[in-house]
């Protein structure tokens, strides 16, 4: 009998035995191989690693103008019976303005509203609607970085920053708070990231409060380097606006020049220049250290009440921004300068290309247009392109 229970417990440990091995092997055979993990692991990474080096090549327009100067005849002549209309002073030169993917204004005089009452030279307020014209006509983000940014003090410039964002327009240059300062404006298009910092030469006499000098920049060059080592370090295209120069000189002076390099030497690709009034060439540049760049030193008033031809005639600019990733390697290029010179006529202050003045009352505008043309052009050769570092 202890046989038989003997040779019982034997066959069932031999069973049992029997059972586990084959639940092992099919348990191992429906595993995923070790190798097989790890290869997974190294393909999604070498997947990552296309994406970065992928090649890519865009192209954007970027446009920009000059002084939105709105004197007290401007606003009276835009005025209705419910408020206020510029759009008709933009008619003609707005499928100019919106077909670029960003475009730039100088908004020279504060936009503080109705509130604080209108006012006119020597210290500006203008109505909201001027705002409201820009972005329709087009315009993605002003300068308020000028000698006329506190006229009004700083509600004005509260107002207008709050107006700004409420209807969706960036600013740059004047700020409501420190933190609002630090923040650098961006824009992307196309793969391409544009930063925008401006500055201003003073506020004329006005102070600016000591406890807040974010609220307007000075042309400084510590903080010029500093803010465009920080936008260099966020977009590919560092655009940088300088109101500078003197009233109505035709030709930018030493200061300009010197100003203009410092920018470019620290890696702003693209110099915006007003304050003269009237226009001042474009050229290419190259800093010290190689880096290269595009200014236009004054584009002149766009829009304003102000008289005398040169006055009168402004412009817009459009330039090419390439980007380029081959084999891992970056290059922006600034390329293709144009520019469209604009006349502003007395009659109802509009806007027009300048070759077609004389359907506006300026005589004589294929005589202007040659002029102005060769006036623009006159620094820098012809099909010349800036490779920004």
């Amino acid at each position: 009998m202890k046989n038989n229970y003997l040779l019982l417990g034997i066959s069932l440990i031999v069973h049992l035995v029997l059972i586990s091995s084959i639940l092992v092997y099919f348990m191992l055979l429906n595993k995923e191989p070790i190798a097989d993990t790890t290869f997974s692991f190294n393909k999604h990474s070498m997947k990552q690693s296309d994406i970065s080096t992928k090649n890519f090549r865009s192209s954007v327009t970027l446009k920009a103008v000059g002084d939105i100067l709105i004197h007290g005849t401007l606003y009276n002549s835009a005025q209705t019976t419910d408020g206020y209309d510029f759009s008709p002073m933009f008619s003609e030169v707005k499928s100019h303005l919106e077909d670029a993917d960003i475009t730039f204004a100088n908004q020279e005089t504060m936009i503080g509203g109705e509130t604080i009452g209108l006012s006119t030279y020597p210290r500006f307020n203008s109505p909201y609607n001027v705002a409201d014209t820009l972005k329709d006509v087009g315009i993605d983000i002003v300068s308020i970085a000028n000698n006329h940014t506190l006229d009004r003090g700083e509600q004005a410039l509260l107002n207008a920053t709050s107006y700004f964002d409420q209807i969706g327009l960036l600013y740059t240059g004047g700020y409501r708070t420190i933190s609002d300062s630090q923040v650098i404006r961006t824009i992307t298009r196309k793969g391409i990231t544009f930063s925008f910092l401006a500055y201003t030469y003073g506020t004329n006499g006005i102070p600016i409060p000591k406890n807040k000098p974010y609220i307007v920049n000075l042309i400084d060059y510590d903080k010029m380097t500093n803010d465009i080592k920080a936008a260099k370090k966020i977009s590919d295209v560092v655009v940088v606006s300088l109101h500078f120069g003197n009233e109505y000189q035709r030709m930018p002076s030493d200061d300009q020049k010197e100003i203009a390099a410092h920018a470019v030497n620290m890696g702003a690709n693209i110099i915006l220049g007003h304050h003269p009034h009237v226009l001042q060439p474009m050229e290419w540049i190259e800093a010290e250290n190689g880096n290269k760049g595009f200014v236009v030193y004054s584009l002149g008033n766009f829009l304003s009440g102000q008289k005398s031809i040169y006055r009168e005639i402004g412009g817009i600019l459009t330039l090419t921004i390439q980007k380029e990733i081959k084999n891992g390697s970056q290059t922006i290029e600034v390329k293709e300068p144009t520019f469209l010179p604009t006349y502003v006529s007395k009659n109802g202050y509009k806007i027009v290309p300048l070759k077609n003045a004389s359907n506006y009352g300026l005589p004589n505008s294929t005589k202007w247009l040659a002029e102005i043309d060769d006036h623009m052009h006159q620094l820098f050769p012809e099909n010349q392109m800036a490779q920004a570092n």
